[in-house]
C-alpha cells in the first residue's frame, strides 16, 4: 500500500511573490480563503517571504493584522510562513532577542509552521529560530537550500539532513529556489533522505527552468512526503506547478491527494479574475511566465536573472549580459560556492557586474562581497579562493557564528519607536524595515486621525538599517 500525497499550497505567498512580485492585497485573497480552509491542503504559505516588506511599502496593511485576518479566515488548516533564519525577513542578521520574539509573535498571531533556512546551509544561523519555534509550540521545518556544483554530493546532503533532524527540527524542506532539480537528481536525492532520516521530507521548487511538474513527479514516485504547489492562475513560470495538474496526476494511484477538483476549480476560477487584472495593468510580466533555460546552463534564480538586467541596463551596458552570466559561476567559485537564494544571489550578482564592467576582476569589492569574504554571513560550503580573502584585513575575519556578536536589540527599538507603537508587534515591523516601518506608521496614524500624513513630525529618528 502507497502512501497519500501531501500539498501545501503556495499561491498567497511565493506564487504571488513570483508573479506578482507580492502585490496581491488582502482583498484580492479574501473571497476565496473559506474555500480554500475546506480543501484539506496539508498546510497553507501564507506570510514571510516578502509578504511582510510589501505590505508596508506597497500595500498599506498591517503585515500583522493580516496574519490575524488569515486565521480568522482559515480555522482548520495549518498556516505556514518562511523565515530567513537569523536574517528573519530583512536582509541582515539580527540579534537572538529580536528572532526569539518575532518567532514568538507570529505564532501567537496564527502561525502554525514555520519554514526556516540560511542562504550558505550554515545551520548556526538557524539554531535560534528552531528553538524559539519548537518552545513556543509550533512546526518547526528546516529548509536546505538546495543548488549544483562541487561540493554538493550526496553526502554534503545527507550530513546536513541528519544535522538538521539532531537539531529538533519536525521536518525538513528541499528549497530548489531556482528551479535547478531535475528528475534523476530529485530521485537520488529523495531516496537517500528517506533511508537515512526520519522526519517528513518536503520538496519545493520553482517551474522557471520548465523541468518542475516532471521533476515533482520523480520525486512523489521516490517517496517524498509533501510537494509545494500553486493554484494555476498563479502557477507556472517562475513559481510553482500547478496545484490542480499534480491532484490530477496521481488521482487513482497509492499517492492519491484525496484533494476535491471541484474545490480547486472554484479557487481558480477566484485567482483567474486576479491574474487577468494583474495582467491588464502590467503587474504580471508575461516574462515571468516562460521557461528560461539559462537557469539550468548558469544556475542562476530567475530573479536573479532579471536583477542583473536591471543593473546593466542603469549603466548603459546591456551588451555585457553574457559575459556577467558566464562570470557569476566564477565569482560563485571564489565565494566558496554559496547557493544563489537572498542574499548571496544578488552579492555574487552585483560583484559579477562589477568585475565585468571595470575590466579588471574584483578592483572594487563591494560592502556585501567584502562582508562575506569576513565571514559576517556564516561559513560557506567550500573554503574561498585564498588571493580574494588576501584583500580583507585578518583582524576583521570571524569564523564564530555572525550573531553571537550582537548585543540585544528589543529594549533599544522599543525606545527609538516611542509613541508610534500601537501593538506590541510593532517593534518588530520597525527592527526590520526601519524608515520604511516608520513611514508606514506614520500613514497608519494619519488615517486614523484623518489628517496628512506629511504634515505629521517624525522627530527625525535615527532609524536602523
Amino acid at each position: 500500500m502507497g502512501k497519500k500525497l501531501r500539498i501545501m499550497e503556495t499561491a498567497i505567498r511565493d506564487g504571488q511573490q513570483s508573479l506578482i512580485a507580492t502585490r496581491m492585497p488582502f482583498s484580492d485573497m479574501e473571497p476565496a480563503l473559506a474555500l480554500m480552509d475546506s480543501v484539506g491542503y496539508e498546510a497553507i504559505e501564507c506570510w514571510g517571504g516578502a509578504t511582510f516588506d510589501s505590505c508596508i511599502r506597497f500595500l498599506d496593511e498591517d503585515p500583522w493584522e493580516r496574519l490575524r485576518k488569515f486565521r480568522e479566515a482559515m480555522p482548520n488548516t495549518p498556516l505556514q510562513m518562511l523565515l530567513r533564519g537569523q536574517n528573519i525577513l530583512g536582509y541582515r542578521h539580527y540579534s537572538d532577542d529580536v528572532v526569539d520574539y518575532f518567532v514568538k509573535k507570529s505564532i501567537e498571531n496564527g502561525i502554525d509552521r514555520i519554514r526556516i533556512f540560511d542562504a550558505l546551509n550554515d545551520l548556526r544561523n538557524v539554531r535560534t529560530a528552531v528553538k524559539s519555534t519548537k518552545e513556543y509550540g509550533a512546526h518547526a521545518q528546516v529548509a536546505m537550500s538546495y543548488t549544483i556544483g562541487e561540493p554538493y554530493t550526496p553526502e554534503y546532503w545527507k550530513d546536513l539532513a541528519l544535522r538538521i533532524q539532531d537539531m529538533g527540527a519536525d521536518s525538513i524542506c528541499i528549497k530548489d529556489m531556482a528551479g535547478l532539480m531535475v528528475p534523476t537528481a530529485a530521485e537520488e536525492m529523495i531516496s537517500m533522505l528517506k533511508a537515512n532520516v526520519e522526519i517528513p521530507i518536503q520538496l519545493h521548487t520553482h517551474c522557471t527552468s520548465g523541468v518542475a511538474p516532471i521533476t515533482y513527479y520523480t520525486a512523489v514516485k521516490a517517496g517524498v512526503d509533501i510537494i509545494d504547489t500553486a493554484i494555476s492562475p498563479f502557477s507556472g513560470g517562475t513559481s510553482q506547478p500547478a496545484t490542480e495538474v499534480m491532484v490530477e496526476t496521481f488521482r487513482g494511484t497509492e499517492y492519491d491527494t484525496g484533494l476535491d477538483i471541484g474545490r480547486l476549480e472554484k479557487i481558480a476560477a477566484h485567482f483567474q479574475t486576479v491574474r487577468e487584472a494583474a495582467l491588464k495593468s502590467g503587474l504580471m510580466n508575461t516574462k515571468v511566465l516562460g521557461t528560461d533555460i539559462k537557469t539550468l546552463i548558469y544556475q542562476v534564480p530567475g530573479g536573479m536573472l532579471s536583477n542583473l538586467v536591471s543593473q546593466l541596463k542603469d549603466q548603459n551596458a546591456e551588451d555585457k549580459y553574457l559575459e556577467v552570466l558566464q562570470e557569476v559561476p566564477r565569482v560563485r567559485n571564489d565565494l566558496g560556492m554559496p547557493p544563489l537564494v537572498t542574499p548571496s544571489s544578488q552579492i555574487v550578482g552585483t560583484q559579477a557586474v562589477l568585475n565585468v564592467l571595470m575590466g579588471e576582476r574584483y578592483k572594487i569589492l563591494s560592502k556585501e562581497t567584502q562582508e562575506i569574504l569576513k565571514g559576517k554571513y556564516g561559513q560557506t560550503p567550500m573554503p574561498m579562493n585564498p588571493e580574494l580573502l588576501a584583500k580583507i584585513d585578518e583582524s576583521e575575519r570571524i569564523t564564530c557564528r555572525p550573531a553571537d556578536l550582537l548585543e540585544p536589540e528589543l529594549a533599544k527599538l522599543e525606545e527609538e519607536l516611542g509613541e508610534y507603537k500601537e501593538q506590541d508587534e510593532d517593534v518588530l515591523t520597525y527592527a526590520l524595515f526601519g524608515q520604511v516601518a516608520m513611514e508606514y506608521f506614520r500613514r497608519r496614524a494619519a488615517l486614523r486621525n484623518k489628517v496628512d500624513p506629511d504634515a505629521m513630525d517624525m522627530k527625525n529618528k535615527a532609524y536602523p538599517a
